[in-house]
């Protein structure tokens, strides 16, 4: 019996042993699988980065593209530099390439010969763009605007080196594309290689993820490259502006004058949605347009004029876009309003669509309100230039205008940021509305192509690139709080002995009062001869333009007022002619004479249209050997205020103006040329002038 316990006691230990030694293998089993697992997830650092700048080559058999299939190849050799911030993500994970996401990178002709058909006419807009999964190639290049793809990228490998921070795309090849060989009316075509492409880029992180066992531990959004808010953040308060100037472009003509249109991309740089609410709604941004041009002198950079100007497009239907960096799309409602961070593209066709361009009479620049009624085109026809940037074709041919370079400049005038800066003083956003960006012009005489010459600068007026060849560029605020700012530019050259050109510009940005004269002082003994007047053409009286009997703008160039002390010019006051030619919100007028004598400071006098009275500024004006020379004031007295389709806010002139010297604008210095900093615009559907 007490055997028959011992065994049966031994059997049961038996069992219990082996029950546990069972169910510690699989612990361990269990333990292992779960340490193995816990390994497989990624512990490290996982980049988010995208193009800073880089330069693109292609090779290009241009005898296959024209057709010439019995001839020897003719390879020609196309280079582009890569714009700055272009949208084209990849992902680093610890210093590896794991691949790029869907975006593109906008191309800059630099070397380019003449090309067939629809890629000749695309050559300003092209892109590579990353597919999509399922496209049948990875890469593509397209037009920006439209969508066509010219070629499909195909063979390629990346290559990416974590210490310089550059990615190599090599090895690609073109790949003709079905659509690009139907319009080259050759089907067959489709599929066949016509060249090679390799790219070089230097990419910048917008986001980094520091990882443990696959979960994100920590995040860090370093500041872009020419990030469009301080230190890559949002300012307090909406602050729509012009994110980058996308291209100039040519819409027609009408034998003397051409109407351009440029495409614009907004950027909402501040921390609250912006409002977008369409017509009959009135609180909507408007972007007007403009094209100035730089020339005279050995350096062709003398003297900078305005010859061009829009009426003012309505915008419509906010897309929540990444031009701008981060979009945030929380609690924004989006399409009526611009999110913070966000962006949205208004291609050159949708900023042209001449249905919905209203004329700049109806709004207040600095308040930014309108009437529902400021985009009314009943009564008038279009032909081609009607309300686009008008610009007289002799301003434009290269061989009339030898040396010169062009600037494109928009502006997005909304007035949510008025209304929000009378509730929230202190986040005023009103003054960083216009952008610019420089391009060379070629063609004519009929028509002509704009090729951008360097980035877009942002929340500065053009006259800013005048500042940077050594003219000297002041802001002046005559009535803080109440109405808008303008500039003054003037520089002082000296074409040969004893001669020196005095040339000045003056700039109304949003001052809704306008201005109506200008005085020189001129020193004792000072001859002074050439004594010239510069201003844009207007555009054309229409039905409901907003001017007085519908007859636009005048025209008429300023008189002149030439006394021993002072050169004065001016325009008809406010209350003779309500349509005299002042300087209006967004234009830029020139003054300029020669005299035998050298510079000094003094102040020249300016007078105000609608209403405010006179002020001075300081500017250079010819010596005279005895002592600062005084300034006289205008001829004619600035009358008082009386109602007008934009009225005016009730002011009173503080008792000395505020002017600001301006530093000219700057940029992080780029080895190449770059053109637009995003991705491809997004398709809209047939402009309307209203949704």
């Amino acid at each position: 019996m007490l055997r028959k316990i011992l065994v049966t006691l031994t059997l049961v230990l038996l069992v219990l042993l082996g029950t546990y030694a069972v169910q510690s293998a699989a612990g361990r089993i269990r333990d292992r699988e779960a340490s193995q697992k816990t390994s497989v997830a990624p512990t490290g650092t996982l980049q988010k980065m995208i193009v800073e700048n880089g330069s693109v080559r292609m090779d290009l058999d241009l005898n296959r593209l024209n057709g010439i299939g019995s001839a020897a190849q003719n390879i020609q050799h196309l280079n582009f530099a890569v714009g700055a911030n272009s949208f084209f993500p990849v992902l680093v994970f610890n210093d590896q390439l794991r691949g790029p996401l869907p975006g593109s990178m906008a191309l800059v002709p630099q070397k380019v010969p003449a090309l067939p058909g629809p890629l000749g006419a695309s050559l300003n807009r092209l892109t590579v763009e990353k597919l999509p999964s399922g496209q049948g190639s990875d890469l593509a290049v397209r037009d920006s605007s439209t969508g066509f793809t010219f070629f499909n990228i195909q063979g390629h490998q990346y290559d990416y080196d974590p210490t310089a921070q550059s990615l190599a795309i090599t090895n690609g090849k073109l790949v003709v594309s079905k659509e690009f060989a139907q319009a080259l009316g050759r089907l067959s075509d489709a599929g066949s290689v016509a060249g090679t492409i390799s790219i070089g880029a230097i990419m910048q992180p917008i986001q980094i993820d520091q990882l443990v066992n696959g979960e994100t531990k920590s995040m860090v959004m370093p500041p872009m490259q020419h990030a469009v808010g301080p230190a890559g953040t949002l300012v307090p308060g909406p602050d729509v502006i012009v994110g980058d100037i996308e291209d100039v472009d040519d819409q027609g003509n009408n034998a003397t004058q051409v109407g351009l249109a440029i495409g614009t991309d907004s950027c909402n740089n501040g921390d609250q949605p912006a409002d977008w609410f369409a017509l009959p709604q009135t609180d909507h941004p408007l972007v007007p347009q403009n094209l100035y041009r730089m020339s005279g002198g050995a350096t062709n950079d003398e003297r900078f004029e305005q010859i061009g100007q829009s009426w003012m497009k309505h915008t419509f239907l906010a897309l929540e876009d990444t031009v701008c960096g981060t979009c945030n799309t929380s609690n924004c409602e989006q399409g009526t309003h611009l999110c913070p961070g966000c962006s949205d593209p208004y291609v050159s066709g949708l900023n042209g669509d001449q249905n919905s361009i209203g004329s700049r009479a109806w709004v207040n620049p600095f308040t930014g309100s309108f009437p529902s009624t400021a985009n009314d085109h009943s009564g008038h026809n279009h032909d081609s230039v009607s309300h686009r940037i008008l610009v007289n074709m002799t301003d434009l041919i290269p061989a009339q205008n030898p040396g010169a370079s062009y600037f494109g400049e928009a502006a997005y005038i909304t007035p949510h940021e008025y209304t929000w800066c009378q509730s929230h003083p202190g986040q005023c956003n009103m003054f960083n509305n216009f952008s610019y960006r420089k391009f060379s012009a070629s063609g004519g005489p009929t028509f002509f192509n704009f090729t951008p010459l360097s980035s877009t600068v942002r929340m500065q007026p053009a006259i800013q690139a005048w500042a940077g060849t050594g003219a000297t560029v002041s802001q002046v605020e005559p009535d803080p709080g109440n109405d808008g700012i303008w500039f003054i530019g003037y520089k002082v050259t000296q074409p040969s002995a004893d001669v020196w050109r005095y040339e000045y510009a003056l700039f109304n940005m949003n001052l809704d009062r306008s201005i109506q004269s200008f005085s020189v002082p001129v020193g004792a003994g000072a001859n002074v001869s050439n004594i010239g007047f510069h201003a844009p053409p207007q555009q054309p009286g229409q039905p409901h333009d907003g001017t007085v009997g519908d007859a636009g703008y005048s025209s008429a160039p300023w008189d002149v007022d030439q006394q021993t002390s002072s050169v004065t010019w001016s325009t008809e006051a406010f209350a003779t002619n309500q349509n005299a030619n002042a300087i209006r919100w967004g234009t830029l007028y020139n003054f300029r004479f020669d005299a035998n004598q050298p510079p000094q400071t003094a102040n020249a006098t300016v007078g105000y249209f609608k209403t405010g009275s006179p002020m001075t500024v300081e500017i250079q004006v010819p010596s005279g050997g005895g002592g600062t020379p005084t300034p006289t004031p205008p001829a004619s007295p600035t009358p008082s205020a009386s109602p007008t389709a934009t009225p005016s806010p009730t002011v009173t002139p503080p008792p000395s103006p505020t002017v600001t010297p301006t530093p000219s604008a700057t940029t992080t210095p780029r080895p190449t040329p770059t053109p637009r900093p995003n991705p491809i615009p997004r398709e809209r559907p047939t402009p309307h002038p209203r949704p």
